[in-house]
C-alpha cells in the first residue's frame, strides 16, 4: 500500500501513461487497417521502399581527396574513364592537380563509373566536393540509367569566388567607433591621394590601431572590401589648384597634337592571358606567406671546389660512375646537417616550437617543371652514395616533370636545396619552404684569380669558386648555427 503522496503522484502518472499509449496503438491499427484497403496506396509505398534501399545499396559517392596535409582544393585535369567502364583496384580514375604536383587519383576498390559531377575544366574544389558516382557492377549501372536524376543528384558548389558583398565587411572588427577618428599620416596621405573625403571615410572605417586610430592598413583593408567604393563615386571632385587654371588658360582652344604615337591596335591584343594553374597559384600563396612571416636570415660563402671536380673526374676514369656537381652539392649538404643536427630541424607553427630532425637528413631538391616548381626528396641523403644520390635525382626529376610523382616523394623533407648554376647563375637569395627551417641557393662555379694561401708565399693562382647563400628561419636556426653549418658544408666536400 502505497502511503506517500509522492508515491501516489508517480502511480497516478503511470496508469495515465499506460492508457495514452494503449490510445495511440488502436490508432496505428486504425491506420494501418485502412491503408490496407487501398493497393494503389501499398503498391507506392513498397516500390518507393526498394527504390530508396536499392539506391542506398549500390551508388556511391566519390569525392575530391586531399592528397597532401596542405592541400585544401584542387582541379581534374582529365579523366582517364568514362561512364560505364568498369574499375579496378589500382585503376587511375583521374589526373588530380594539387598544391605540389598533377597526382593520379587510384581506385580502391571495384565498380562501374555511373556518371561524372564534374568535368575537367581546370575548376578548384575544395576537398570534400563530390566529383563522380559509382555503383557496383554492369547490371546496377543499367539500373542507375533508369533512375530519377533528382534522386541522385549530388551537385558540388560551384568552385568560383562570388564577388565581395557587404557579407566580407565582416572581416573589418565591429567594435564601436568615437565620434573623433583619429588618422595616421600615412592613412590621410593614403585617403587624400585617391581623392577621397577624410570626414566621410571616418564614418566607414574602424580604427584597429591603438586607442581607435585609423592606419595605412585600415585603409587597405576598407577598400579591398568595398566599404569606400562608393565614397570614391560619390566624392566631389578637388578644387583646381593654380597650375591647372594656368594651364587652362593658356591651352588654344585647339587640341594639341599627341607626341605619342597611336598603337595600331589595343595594347591587350599584343598579348594572350595564360590562366595560371593551381599549382603556381599555391607556389605564389606559400612563398607570399614565407616571406610575411617567416624571419629569414642569409648568410653567404664562397667556396672552392677544384678538388671537388677533380673527385669527379676521378669517379669517371677509374670508377666509370658519372655524377653531377649538383650531385655532390646534395651529399655534402647532407653531411653537414648530420655534423650540425641543429640546422636540421624545422618549424612547428601548430605548438610554437622548434622539432628536430631526429636523426634523418632528407633533402628536397628544387626541379622545375612546366606546371611551376616542385621538391621531390632524396631520403636518407648522408647514408647514400653518390652514385645512388644521382640516380635517385635523375629518377625523382623526370618523373616529376611527367607529373608522376607519388605524394610521399615531394611531402616533407628536413632541407632544401635549389642550384642555379647550370643557368650560369653567380648567386641568388632562395625562400625558405615551411615548415623547413633551410635552404641553400648554389651558384655558378666561376673562374677567379685569388691570392696565394699563405700571404707573401708564393704567386697569386687559379681556383674555381661557387657562391652558397644559406637562408635561414631565424626562429629555429640562429647566425651562430647557420655559420657552423657554412663551415662544415665545404670541408665535407
Amino acid at each position: 500500500m502505497i502511503r506517500t503522496a509522492e508515491g501516489r503522484n508517480l502511480l497516478r502518472l503511470c496508469i495515465n501513461l499506460h492508457r495514452k499509449c494503449n490510445q495511440l496503438v488502436a490508432h496505428e491499427g486504425r491506420i494501418a487497417q485502412s491503408i490496407s484497403h487501398r493497393p494503389h496506396i501499398n503498391a507506392c509505398i513498397r516500390y518507393s521502399q526498394s527504390g530508396f534501399r536499392q539506391f542506398s545499396t549500390t551508388v556511391t559517392k566519390i569525392t575530391m581527396p586531399s592528397l597532401s596535409p596542405t592541400m585544401t582544393q584542387g582541379s581534374i585535369s582529365s579523366w582517364k574513364k568514362s561512364p560505364g567502364d568498369e574499375l579496378k583496384p589500382g585503376d587511375i580514375l583521374c589526373d588530380i592537380e594539387t598544391d605540389k604536383a598533377s597526382v593520379g587519383f587510384e581506385m580502391q576498390d571495384e565498380g562501374v563509373l555511373a556518371k561524372i559531377l564534374v568535368e575537367a575544366s581546370g575548376n578548384e574544389l575544395a576537398c570534400g566536393e563530390p566529383i563522380a558516382l559509382i555503383v557496383d557492377d554492369k547490371e546496377a549501372y543499367a539500373t542507375f540509367l533508369t533512375m530519377d536524376p533528382s534522386s541522385y543528384s549530388t551537385s558540388p558548389s560551384p568552385s568560383v569566388v562570388a564577388p565581395p558583398t557587404s557579407a566580407s565587411e565582416s572581416t573589418i572588427p565591429q567594435n564601436s567607433k568615437s565620434k573623433h577618428a583619429r588618422f595616421s599620416p600615412a592613412a590621410k596621405h593614403m585617403i587624400q591621394s585617391a581623392g577621397l573625403s577624410v570626414s566621410d571615410a571616418s564614418s566607414k572605417i574602424v580604427g584597429t590601431a591603438k586607442h581607435g586610430l585609423i592606419s595605412k592598413s585600415d585603409v587597405v583593408l576598407a577598400r579591398s572590401s568595398g566599404s569606400l567604393k562608393q565614397a570614391a563615386t560619390s566624392a566631389p571632385s578637388a578644387a583646381p589648384t593654380v597650375v591647372a587654371v594656368l594651364a587652362a588658360v593658356s591651352t588654344p582652344s585647339s587640341p594639341a597634337p599627341s607626341l605619342s604615337p597611336t598603337p595600331a591596335g589595343p595594347v591587350n591584343e599584343r598579348f594572350t592571358d595564360i590562366p595560371n594553374s593551381n599549382m603556381r597559384k599555391i607556389i605564389a600563396k606559400r612563398l607570399a606567406e614565407s616571406k610575411a612571416t617567416v624571419p629569414h636570415l642569409y648568410l653567404t660563402m664562397e667556396c672552392e671546389i677544384d678538388s671537388l671536380l677533380l673527385f669527379r673526374q676521378q669517379l669517371k676514369k677509374q670508377l666509370d660512375v658519372a655524377v653531377s656537381v649538383n650531385d655532390l652539392v646534395i651529399k655534402s649538404a647532407a653531411l653537414a646537417l648530420r655534423d650540425v643536427p641543429r640546422a636540421n630541424a624545422r618549424w612547428n607553427a601548430a605548438a610554437g616550437s622548434v622539432q628536430s630532425g631526429e636523426g634523418k637528413v632528407d633533402i628536397s631538391v628544387a626541379v622545375a617543371t612546366p606546371n611551376g616548381l616542385i621538391t621531390p626528396i632524396v631520403t636518407a641523403a648522408d647514408r647514400r652514395g653518390v652514385a645512388s644520390i644521382g640516380q635517385a635525382v635523375k629518377d625523382l626529376a623526370g618523373r616529376a616533370r611527367e607529373g608522376k610523382l607519388k605524394p610521399e616523394e615531394f611531402q616533407g623533407g628536413s632541407f632544401s636545396v635549389s642550384n642555379l648554376g647550370m643557368f650560369g647563375i653567380a648567386a641568388f637569395s632562395a625562400v625558405i619552404n615551411p615548415p623547413q627551417a633551410c635552404i641553400l641557393a648554389v651558384g655558378a662555379g666561376l673562374t677567379k684569380v685569388l691570392p696565394p694561401l699563405q700571404e707573401g708565399q708564393g704567386p697569386p693562382r687559379v681556383a674555381t669558386t661557387v657562391t652558397v647563400q644559406l637562408s635561414a628561419d631565424r626562429r629555429v636556426v640562429d647566425e651562430a648555427t647557420a655559420a657552423e653549418f657554412l663551415q662544415v658544408y665545404p670541408c665535407a666536400q
